[in-house]
């Protein structure tokens, strides 16, 4: 009888959450997170951790809430009685219950983000393609590795403001990336710490000065301009420290390179141009020590 009563619950239940799930668009699906799926190799599994972990939180809300209105429902107070109502203490399975089950949450949704983070962390040691990012107040160097050939690269200016007030997105810096290749970024910070994020691509890594930071991934075949920008805040002109990654195929990219040998933008562009050192006793806390590009677009 048990089984039965089980059934009779356990399917409507299924096709009320069927129905829901069929209902929803894909952005609802994804947890309203501002990505696509396929974009790049890690994005189809953050947004499953996301979305998985709200179906669960919100499981144990209705569940969390559900107890809460039976007992002030059956527990309160009757006509005619006086006093408080009857109440419960010690009660070892119900105790056990919610001292066990927030510890198994806990350790699941511990377990299933150590294993996705370690998975998107993990080093390709042959990438298709190898290009260093440097953060500077505030703005973006981007320096691409040739095999066989010199470096070429790009130097931003912070964003600049059109003639209402908005940042001219047609003047952001723009970081390149070929479509379906593996990538290596290395992340280096020329003054103070900046974080970088590439927003569609749900992934952001810190930049801080000293420290060599690296980020993996593998780009999908759908083309177009994306999104990017300082996660850190790194001083008064952090919010104009924006850019713009597109995508474009390989033979593109060669080509954006070509461009870049072309305007003479060759060689490194290294940590030697950073604008002080530590040995120097320069308190990079200060906004006095600022390349002078970025100071003057900056005033």
């Amino acid at each position: 009888m048990r089984n039965r009563r089980s059934r009779w619950i356990a399917a409507p239940l299924a096709v009320v959450v069927a129905l829901a799930l069929a209902g929803c668009t894909q952005e609802q699906l994804q947890g309203y997170m501002p990505s696509q799926p396929g974009l790049t190799n890690h994005v189809d599994r953050i947004m499953g951790l996301w979305t998985t972990s709200w179906i669960v939180l919100l499981a144990v809300g209705v569940i969390t809430w559900g107890l809460m209105i039976f007992a002030a429902v059956a527990y309160r107070r009757r006509k005619g009685q006086v006093g408080l109502p009857v109440q419960l203490r010690y009660h070892m399975p119900m105790e056990i219950f919610f001292t066990i089950v927030p510890v198994i949450l806990v350790a699941g949704f511990f377990a299933f983000t150590a294993r996705d983070q370690a998975i998107i962390e993990e080093p390709n040691a042959d990438p298709d393609y190898s290009i260093t990012v440097y953060g500077k107040r505030w703005s973006w160097d981007f320096v691409y590795e040739r095999e066989g050939q010199e470096q070429v690269y790009f130097q931003g200016i912070q964003a600049q403001r059109d003639a209402d007030g908005q940042y001219a997105e047609g003047e952001l810096p723009t970081l390149v990336l070929p479509t379906d290749s593996s990538i290596e970024i290395t992340l280096e910070a020329r003054d103070v710490a900046h974080s970088f994020w590439i927003v569609e691509f749900l992934y952001k890594k810190d930049m801080l000065p000293g420290v060599t930071n690296h980020m993996y991934f593998e780009t999908g075949s759908q083309e177009g301009v994306f999104r990017g920008k300082c996660a850190e805040l790194c001083g008064e002109y952090h919010s104009a420290m924006l850019f713009n990654v597109e995508l474009v195929s390989p033979a593109e990219y060669d080509a954006y390179l070509e461009s870049l040998e072309a305007e003479g933008n060759v060689g490194p562009l290294d940590e030697s141009i950073n604008p002080f050192s530590g040995d120097q006793g320069i308190d990079p806390e200060s906004d006095e020590n600022v390349d002078n590009t970025n100071q003057e677009e900056g005033n």
